[in-house]
C-alpha cells in the first residue's frame, strides 16, 4: 500500500505536465492574430477615410440641411466654395475627429469580423473553410454592430465638427464639453438607434459581398488570392451595395446628430423620417447625397478592404517568413 501511495502522485504529474506547455503557445498565436487584425483594421480605416474626407464632409453638410439633392456638380461647387472661404485644409475639417473614431472603429470591426467568422465557423462546422452565405452575412453584421456600439459618441462629435464653423468648436474635447454642458450627456447617443439599424445591413452586406466575390474569384480563376486591383474592385462593389441598402437610416442618423446646432428637434426615427419626407420628399430627402455616396463609398470601402487584407498578409510574412500562405 505504501508503494501505491508513493507512485500515485508520480503518474498524476506525468499526465498533466504537457498541458501547460501547449496552452501558452496557443494563447500567443491567438494574441498575435488579434493584434494583427487590430493593426490592419486601424490602418485600413485611417487610409480610406483620409482619402475621401473632403467628399465625406460635403455629404454630411448636405444630409444635415434641407437643400435639394446633391448632384456631382453641386458637390463640386460646395467643395470649391468651402475651399475659397475657409481654405484648402478646411476640406479635411473634422478629419481629426474622424480619425479618433475611425481608427478604433475599423480596428474593432475588422478584428471582430475575424473572430465572429471563426466562432461561426466552429459552430456550423466550417473550420478552415469559407462560411456559407447566411453566417457570412451575420459575421459582418455582428462586427459592424460591435464597433458602432463602442465608438458611437465619437461619430456624433465628428458630425458636429463637420457642419459647424471652426469658431464654434476649437477641438474634439471642446465638442464633448459643450454638448455635455449645454445639451446633456444623452445627446452624445442621439441617433444611436438608426445607426445600429443601418449598420446591420451595411456591414452585413459589405463583408458578405466582399467575401463572396473573393470566394467566387478563387473558384473560377484558379488563383488562391485576388490581385490588389481586383480587391479594390470587390471592395467597391461591397461598398456600393452596403451603403445603398442602408442609406436612408444614415440620413436620419445625421439629422438627429446635428439637430442641436441646425435648429431642428427630432425625437424619434419615425418622426424624423416623416418630417424629412413631408418637407423634402421621399427620394430627395431620404436619399439626399446618395449620388455622392456612389462615388465616395466604393472608393472608401475598396481602399479599406484592400488595405486590411494586404496589411494582414504583410504582417504574417514579417512574423513567419515569405513562405506564409496568403489569406
Amino acid at each position: 500500500m505504501g508503494n501505491g501511495v508513493r507512485e500515485g502522485p508520480v503518474h498524476f504529474q506525468r499526465d498533466v505536465e504537457p498541458v501547460p506547455a501547449r496552452i501558452p503557445a496557443e494563447d500567443n498565436q491567438e494574441k498575435k492574430k488579434v493584434l494583427n487584425s487590430l493593426i490592419s483594421g486601424a490602418l485600413a480605416g485611417a487610409v480610406a477615410k483620409t482619402a475621401v474626407a473632403p467628399l465625406d464632409r460635403t455629404k454630411i453638410m448636405f444630409q444635415g440641411s434641407s437643400r435639394d439633392n446633391l448632384s456631382p456638380q453641386e458637390a463640386y461647387r460646395l467643395i470649391y466654395h468651402t475651399y475659397l472661404n475657409e481654405g484648402f485644409w478646411s476640406l479635411w475639417r473634422g478629419n481629426s475627429a474622424t480619425m479618433v473614431r475611425v481608427i478604433p472603429y475599423a480596428a474593432i470591426q475588422f478584428c471582430a469580423h475575424e473572430e465572429y467568422k471563426q466562432l461561426l465557423g466552429n459552430y456550423y462546422g466550417f473550420q478552415g473553410k469559407a462560411l456559407t452565405p447566411f453566417p457570412r452575412f451575420i459575421a459582418g453584421s455582428l462586427a459592424g454592430t460591435t464597433a458602432a456600439m463602442v465608438t458611437y459618441p465619437l461619430d456624433m462629435v465628428r458630425a458636429r465638427m463637420a457642419v459647424t464653423p471652426k469658431e464654434m468648436y476649437s477641438s474634439i474635447v471642446h465638442v464633448f464639453i459643450r454638448i455635455s454642458r449645454e445639451e446633456g450627456l444623452k445627446t452624445l447617443y442621439r441617433g444611436f438607434t438608426p445607426t445600429i439599424l443601418g449598420v446591420i445591413p451595411y456591414a452585413g452586406l459589405s463583408f458578405f459581398t466582399y467575401e463572396t466575390l473573393k470566394k467566387v474569384h478563387a473558384e473560377h480563376s484558379g488563383k488562391a488570392q485576388p490581385s490588389p486591383p481586383e480587391r479594390l474592385l470587390f471592395g467597391a462593389c461591397a461598398g456600393l451595395i452596403g451603403q445603398s441598402a442602408s442609406y436612408p437610416l444614415d440620413v436620419v442618423r445625421r439629422r438627429m446628430q446635428t439637430a442641436g446646432v441646425l435648429g431642428h428637434t427630432y425625437s424619434s426615427i419615425l418622426l424624423t423620417m416623416q418630417e424629412i419626407v413631408r418637407e423634402e420628399g421621399l427620394v430627395r430627402g431620404l436619399y439626399k447625397g446618395l449620388s455622392m455616396n456612389w462615388v465616395k463609398g466604393p472608393i472608401a470601402v475598396g481602399i479599406s478592404f484592400t488595405t486590411f487584407d494586404l496589411t494582414q498578409i504583410l504582417l504574417r510574412k514579417l512574423q513567419h517568413g515569405p513562405a506564409t500562405v496568403e489569406r
